[in-house]
């Protein structure tokens, strides 16, 4: 029994090291999407391109401009002298975001007026708008405390400064808050949900395809040998991959791996059970290699949307929040962060454990229903 899947097993194992171009496709996209995420996608907004334009030319002006100017969040690169030059340099966008400090500002000040500021962001990426908003927001309220303090101290209440609340952050298992250390992982997760399933698709489907899956039949073989025979190389590839890339990830991007690495095994084996089900699936669904690709990207995209890579999943429509789920993809995404950020083990990830296998054994066992039907 188990004899014939292990010749379907080393079957399928020389069919992909013999390919050269599958070799190829098996080890190069992932480290280069590895690098991608690592090097270049970056969430961190620094040296917000900014325009400033000073009406009042006075001492309280410059020493505003100054904090701009130390700040590691601004650059100033602009100081037009015309509201119409502001808008041209939005429009060619050469500049996020300007600051108009209007004459009298200093005034205003010292008679403990409010003086007024005019700030125009380029709205465009609204995701950058809204951080250097927050950015010039905040240096401008620690600007105005100060000069409430000082005309306070003027006016005689001297130890005025020491009132208040004062405010200390502790980030926890990202202190640095390092974008990596996000990606990275989510990257990982992808890699093992996208290549078992398109290898299992596209294997089914080749022998379909080339007519050797009927020559396949004729033998004595079962159909869920087969399926066995066919799944179980491509999920040892994944796992393989999950591994080689953790390993780049750890040694090379330095992103911690605080948990224990069993737990993260096993959500990967786990996890694995509903990549190698969908592809199976799509294999049903599939005449041809080129319909089986084109099926996975169409599965593989609501599921990245959906997972919590890149877009938190609390600020989606709550029916769409019931979707997520039924997607695989979020509750191993929580698995490898946990277990990389956070370090927890089986005694908090138990819930999405269950989640997969659960997932993965309805999967695998819907689409060989569905496999097995298709032989007949």
């Amino acid at each position: 029994m188990f004899k014939r899947v292990r010749f379907l097993f080393v079957k399928e194992l020389i069919h992909v090291l013999r390919d050269k171009r599958l070799r190829i496709t098996l080890i190069f996209p992932p480290i280069f999407q590895l690098i991608v995420f690592g090097y270049a996608a970056n969430l961190d907004v620094r040296d917000i391109t900014t325009a400033i334009r000073d009406l009042d030319q006075s001492v309280d002006s410059r020493d505003l401009i100054a904090r701009f100017r130390s700040s590691k969040y601004f650059k100033i690169v602009s100081h037009p002298e015309t509201p119409k030059e502001i808008e041209a340099l939005i429009k060619k966008g050469e500049i996020t975001i300007s600051l108009e400090i209007p004459s009298g500002f200093s005034r205003k000040i010292k008679k403990g007026d409010t003086a007024g500021l005019q700030i125009i962001v380029d709205g465009t990426e609204s995701n950058t708008a809204m951080i250097a908003l927050g950015y010039m927001s905040r240096i401008l309220s620690e600007y105005s405390t100060e000069m409430i303090v000082k005309r306070l101290n003027r006016e005689g209440m001297k130890d005025f400064e020491e009132a208040g609340a004062e405010l200390e952050h502790r980030i926890w298992f990202n202190p640095n808050l390092e974008s990596r250390f996000f990606y990275v992982p989510g990257v990982i997760a992808t890699i093992a949900f996208l290549i078992p399933m398109i290898l299992t698709a596209q294997a089914i489907v080749r022998e379909r395809e080339m007519g050797t899956l009927e020559q396949i039949m004729v033998t004595p073989i079962r159909s869920w040998e087969l399926v066995l025979g066919k799944t179980l190389p491509f999920a040892l590839i994944g796992f393989i991959d999950v591994v080689m890339i953790a390993l780049i990830g750890v040694f090379w991007f330095e992103v911690p791996l605080r948990g224990n690495p069993l737990v993260l095994l096993l959500g990967n084996l786990l996890f694995l059970m509903s990549s190698v089900g969908i592809g199976l699936f799509i294999s049903t669904i599939s005449s041809t290699q080129q319909q089986a690709q084109i099926s996975t990207f169409f599965f593989m995209n609501p599921a990245f949307i959906l997972s919590g890579f890149a877009f938190p999943l609390e600020n989606m429509p709550q029916w769409l929040q019931y979707l997520t789920y039924i997607n695989p993809l979020r509750y191993f995404l929580v698995i490898i962060r946990g277990t990389f950020l956070k370090g927890v083990g089986l005694e908090i990830l138990w819930p999405q454990m269950l989640a997969l296998a659960v997932l993965g054994g309805l999967m695998i066992t819907l689409s060989s229903m569905r496999f097995r039907k298709r032989l007949k």
